[in-house]
């Protein structure tokens, strides 16, 4: 039996990115195999987009962060703003998701319109493995977590106040640009 998962994936700093970024995840697990397919339009173009799912290890159902996120009231829902509500970064979708290794260049990166397509098969016994290495004895839980796709070009000018560096990348790469939360169909 084939269990599936979708997001509709909108907008977050949209105003302030001066885009309006949507698109559309579904996730299947198959068996020992999590197909994962995401489509984004009106992106940054030319930009890498890092994407990834975000949870509580707990198990608390992960919301979608909203301009009520900005705590420091820059105008700006950065990666930190949204660990209340959203809870912390889990499972990138890049080249390797099973790999678990969230800061690197591996991720998809927009065509010169802002469109990309990510489809990725990933082996469901290694990806449990490495991420119950990361977060102790808890599951995938696909509909209790959301779906963050980030970036910005380093033309854009961000306030000093927008936080999110992660290792040598800084809040350009890890902006929020748009959110989904994961439900099951």
């Amino acid at each position: 039996m084939v269990e599936k998962y979708e997001a509709d994936i909108v907008a977050i700093n949209g105003d302030k990115i001066g885009k309006n970024p949507h698109g559309k995840a579904t996730f299947s697990v198959n068996g020992n195999n999590l197909d994962i397919k995401i489509s984004m339009d009106d992106t940054p173009e030319n930009t890498q987009h890092w994407e990834h799912f975000h949870g509580f290890p707990d198990g608390k159902d992960a919301q979608i962060a909203t301009a009520a996120q900005d705590a420091n009231g820059d105008g700006f829902v950065d990666l930190p703003e949204t660990e209340p509500v959203s809870g912390t970064t889990m499972v990138p979708f890049n080249d390797q998701p099973e790999e678990m290794n969230i800061p690197n260049d591996e991720y998809p990166v927009s065509d010169d319109k802002g469109h990309f397509d990510y489809e990725r098969v990933v082996p469901l016994d290694i990806l449990e493995k490495k991420f119950k290495e990361a977060f102790g004895d808890t599951e995938l839980n696909l509909d209790k977590r959301v779906i963050y796709i980030h970036g910005v070009p380093d033309s854009l000018e961000l306030p000093a106040s927008v936080g999110g560096a992660v290792g040598d990348y800084d809040a350009h790469t890890t902006l929020p640009i748009a959110v989904g939360k994961i439900k099951r169909v």
